[in-house]
């Protein structure tokens, strides 16, 4: 099985980023703008719109606030297999931290992938950097 890994840091409050991740119907708007044009909800899913066109279906495993941690499935992809988290991960004293896991089949997938989350992140640095205040 396929495994992509992204991670990044930023000043904004762990908060901040936890509410923006954990309305997951607002994806286009609040975390990854760009990245994802459109976000509509569904009893247990979400479909998204990525900037390519690409609309994937995503069910919702779970939303996890004690760990600040949100799992997604993929259909409608070009993967078998897609189960993925996001979490937050807070020092108080320096930064917040997000982390990005995408496990996947076939391995084959693996530098679609990879550059689609590399584009996800870039897109989810600017929304969160936005956040600090001036």
């Amino acid at each position: 099985m396929g495994t992509v890994r992204k991670e990044l840091t930023t000043r904004a409050s762990g908060q901040a980023i936890w509410s923006a991740i954990q309305d997951i119907g607002a994806l286009h708007t609040r975390l990854v703008p760009g990245f994802v044009i459109d976000t509509r909800l569904e009893p247990g899913a979400r479909l998204v719109t990525f900037a390519n066109g690409v609309t994937v279906r995503e069910p919702i495993v779970t939303i996890d606030e004690t760990a600040r941690r949100l799992v997604w499935s993929a259909q409608g992809s070009l993967t078998t297999h897609y189960n993925a988290s996001v979490q937050v991960f807070e020092d108080k004293a320096l930064a917040s931290r997000v982390v990005w896991v995408a496990d996947f089949l076939p391995d084959s997938a693996a530098g679609a992938i990879d550059a689609a989350m590399s584009a996800g992140m870039a897109a989810m640095q600017r929304a969160l950097d936005a956040l600090l205040p001036e």
